[in-house]
């Protein structure tokens, strides 16, 4: 069974024609035929060495190649020395490797168009004579209407620029859990010297905070326990937790920095 050959180069007999011409800096319009038949042979006895089934087109063109080489080799009239030929062999292939030229021209345009359109959107056509048809409006005010209007805007804007200059914006900062380790590493050195050995979670929440930094103080006792610096404890459903030293001195951290594995 026959079927279409597509090599990384070459597409069909005429496209592999064309580039052993054009290889060998051939004029389409004379093709030296013994060459390049001895070139398109060769092709196709590489493509047999590689387990490619030739498709009929190559052969079927092969056999035009070798009949037009037999042909030019045929004694010819000659005319003071030269041979007389009375239609060349091979114009019937130069007119169809032009048209195959042509062809593949306008295909890669095409390709060229396709790819370009692939980006383009259209904007389905909408009804825009309500636009057309009505004329434009224009305000008509008179002097003192014009002027009213302006003050009024003068007066707005003087308003909002007085309200501005008693209010500023201010951007909550917003604390990282390496920094509340830190503070609540700080708070139980501080626990230590007063002779506590346990602190209840809630006093780990610096005074005055909200929600946010309940639950970064929450996910910073988790990280430190993780770590081995503290415990903690929980006797009963919604209970206080009770956070205590662990197994690991709060100096036994020589470069380490908190949250470093992270």
């Amino acid at each position: 069974m026959s079927y279409k050959v597509k090599l990384s180069t070459f597409e069909g007999p005429f496209d592999l024609l064309v580039y052993l011409i054009e290889n060998a800096q051939m004029s389409i319009y004379d093709i030296r035929v013994s060459e390049i038949t001895r070139q398109y042979l060769e092709y196709l006895e590489t493509m047999k060495v590689m387990n490619i089934n030739v498709s009929s087109e190559f052969m079927v063109l092969a056999a035009e190649l070798i009949e037009i080489k037999s042909k030019m080799m045929l004694p010819r009239n000659e005319l003071d020395g030269q041979a007389i030929y009375e239609e060349d062999p091979r114009s019937g292939l130069v007119e169809r490797l032009l048209a195959y030229k042509k062809c593949k021209h306008c295909s890669e345009l095409l390709q060229e168009c396709e790819t370009k359109m692939e980006d383009v959107f259209e904007k389905p056509q909408e009804d825009i004579s309500e636009y057309l048809e009505n004329p434009d409006e224009y305000l008509s005010l008179d002097l003192k209407e014009f002027a009213k209007a302006f003050s009024l805007f003068l007066q707005k804007k003087q308003r909002i620029e007085a309200t501005e200059k008693h209010y500023t914006r201010i951007e909550r900062e917003r604390e990282t859990i390496e920094r509340r380790m830190i503070f609540i590493e700080e708070t139980f050195k501080r626990a230590y010297k007063a002779g506590m050995e346990h602190m209840n979670f809630r006093e780990l929440i610096p005074a005055g905070k909200g929600r946010y930094d309940i639950i970064v103080s929450f996910v910073s006792v988790l990280q430190m326990m993780r770590d081995k610096y503290l415990d903690a404890d929980q006797r009963s459903l919604y209970g206080d937790i009770i956070v205590k030293t662990g197994s690991r001195d709060f100096d036994d951290k020589s470069e380490e920095v908190y949250g470093s594995d992270q």
